[in-house]
């Protein structure tokens, strides 16, 4: 077979970075395509958050954790799972895997302690100071560029070469016209599906009406080569939703304004559930109650989210309104004021523990107090979570469970470890670890096989 090069990565997000790197520092040869004129994909809109369990930077700051405690974790609030040993494996690699970003690829990434994140008992994600996702993208990038790894962008995949039962490598369309690549091992490292609308009425009917927020490019290819390769498919259900999606400037406000003690009302003024779900599985909530919903909060609690520089920008371009009082803060929103008196009265004084939370809420850590913050937001569908379902070094499986020869998958191409179905599963951080954990398993394992 003529080979132009040992392992071929397709996609240029952390997974398919990651997978580069691992794959060349194993001895292979490598080149990365991405059908976008920029690399990055979702991790580029992500906060850059990495759960690690046990690793050394927890340690440092004493904190106790363990790849049990994070399965516990993520099995409490995701439940059932089409692949138990995925989840397994992701949490027995978390520390390793951040400490790989730091050591090897020199990703400036810090052990978050200012908040835990929906899904984690613990302290247990790092990430750039900055909380920006572009900025870890920017380190892997840097990384490939020190290794002179070839990354050409603006070249889509059209389909994978399959011959004598084997990926064979992809074939290419670019400016200059279609071509072949041939390579020992390909990695799927695309998005997932959230920008088709079919495959999400499909897979995903509770979100399918939200609006998408995620990369361009989130068009379901590995799905469709994987159907045709025999892959098997996991957890296609579910998907990572966000509740606060600022409006109209699509920047994302920071949840910390609501875990920290903040509430979302709707149009009414009034509060329609739970926010304690987290920000993706209240998503579908947000959806069902109205167009618009209205993040609510206090000079506490901007303090806290001031940290971030995303949230920073959304004041800065006068995505946040302040007032004195919720009566001020209504009127800049066109609300009930007396409505909006109201629920604020009624969330104090189950912060004081006067009353219970009628929705079931129990994590208010105080009462909201002037001057208050307000955001105008919307829900959004960010990126699925299901995919090719793939082995504990991140080979495709087919429907039978035996590797299909020279595929490997991660990232939004494989399945995730968020659970079966829906978004109540995803916790901080399980899209970019299942990307640069899978990533970096695939890259090693594809140079170990080119080795041997």
């Amino acid at each position: 077979m003529r080979v132009d090069v040992d392992v071929l990565v397709i996609g240029a997000g952390a997974c398919g970075l990651a997978a580069a790197i691992a794959a060349h520092d194993g001895g292979a040869s490598v080149a990365i395509v991405e059908k976008r004129e920029r690399p990055g994909g979702n991790s580029s809109l992500s906060t850059g958050s990495v759960p690690g369990a046990g690793s050394r930077f927890q340690k440092d700051a004493g904190i106790v954790d363990s790849p049990a405690q994070m399965i516990a974790d993520l099995t409490r609030i995701a439940g059932e799972t089409d692949d138990p040993a995925l989840l397994a494996r992701m949490a027995e690699v978390s520390a390793e895997t951040v400490e790989w970003l730091v050591d090897t690829v020199q990703a400036r990434m810090h052990l978050i302690t200012a908040y835990k994140h929906i899904g984690h008992t613990v302290e247990r994600l790092h990430a750039p100071k900055s909380r920006r996702g572009q900025d870890l993208v920017d380190d892997l990038l840097a990384a490939i560029d020190r290794r002179e790894i070839p990354l050409a962008v603006g070249n889509a995949v059209e389909d994978l070469i399959v011959e004598n039962g084997r990926v064979a490598g992809a074939v290419i369309r670019s400016t200059e016209g279609q071509s072949d690549i041939r390579a020992h091992h390909v990695v799927l490292a695309v998005n997932g599906f959230a920008a088709d609308p079919a495959l999400v009425k499909q897979y995903c009917p509770e979100i399918a009406g939200a609006q998408y927020f995620g990369a361009l490019g989130s068009h379901g290819e590995a799905i469709r080569w994987g159907r045709k390769v025999g892959a098997a498919l996991a957890n296609m259900g579910a998907y990572q939703g966000y509740a606060a999606v600022a409006y109209p400037h699509g920047s994302l406000l920071s949840w910390t304004t609501i875990e920290k003690g903040g509430m979302l009302v709707g149009a009414d003024a009034r509060r329609f559930g739970n926010e304690s779900l987290g920000y993706s599985g209240y998503a579908r909530v947000e959806l069902e109650q109205g167009e618009y919903a209205f993040a609510l909060f206090d000079q506490r609690i901007f303090e806290i989210a001031a940290l971030e520089e995303e949230f920073m920008e959304l004041v800065k371009y006068g995505g946040i309104k302040k007032a004195d009082t919720p009566a001020e803060i209504a009127a800049l929103f066109e609300l009930d004021a007396a409505a909006l008196a109201e629920t604020v009265a009624a969330f104090n004084r189950v912060a004081r523990g006067e009353a219970p939370d009628v929705f079931g809420r129990r994590d208010v850590a105080a009462p909201l107090a002037g001057p208050f913050f307000a955001c105008r937001v919307v829900p959004g569908l960010f990126h699925t979570q299901g995919g090719l379902k793939v082995d504990q070094d991140a080979r495709v499986l087919d429907t039978a469970g035996r590797p299909i020869h020279g595929l490997f998958a991660g990232g939004g191409a494989a399945a995730g470890i968020s659970g079966r179905a829906g978004a109540l599963g995803y916790a901080s951080g399980n899209g970019l670890l299942t990307a640069i954990a899978l990533g970096r398993l695939a890259g090693r394992a594809a140079a170990r096989d080119c080795a041997g």
